[in-house]
């Protein structure tokens, strides 16, 4: 199996994990509506984290090559990595909030 349908598999599992947990709640009452919200806010959960891990591996890993390639642009390069990966991680942040505000509604 190569590489790409791995990480395939892993990220499907990323994002279907948490919301077969929180669906399975809201199965067992009958309504339909509950789990429909739980299965959302499970995806929330899963894109969020997925997509943010992704985006601050590809920003930390292109910093970290500018710097390797003119190490006296690492003040110039850090500053803006650093507040680029807080605001990256407030969107990840801003899904968990989603995510537990939709189970809330339950």
């Amino acid at each position: 199996m190569s590489i790409t349908k791995k990480l395939g598999l892993l990220s499907a599992a990323t994002v279907l994990a948490p919301a077969t947990a929180l669906a399975s709640e809201g199965a067992a009452s009958g309504d339909s509506s509950k789990g429909l919200i739980a299965l959302g806010a499970g995806i929330a959960i899963g894109l969020g984290a997925f997509g943010g891990t992704t985006s601050q591996s590809k920003a930390a890993s292109a910093a970290l090559e500018g710097i390797s390639r003119n190490p006296g642009a690492a003040d110039k390069i850090q500053t803006p990595m650093i507040l680029g990966l807080a605001l990256i991680e407030s969107l990840v942040l801003l899904s968990f909030v989603v995510a537990f505000q939709l189970v809330g509604k339950i």
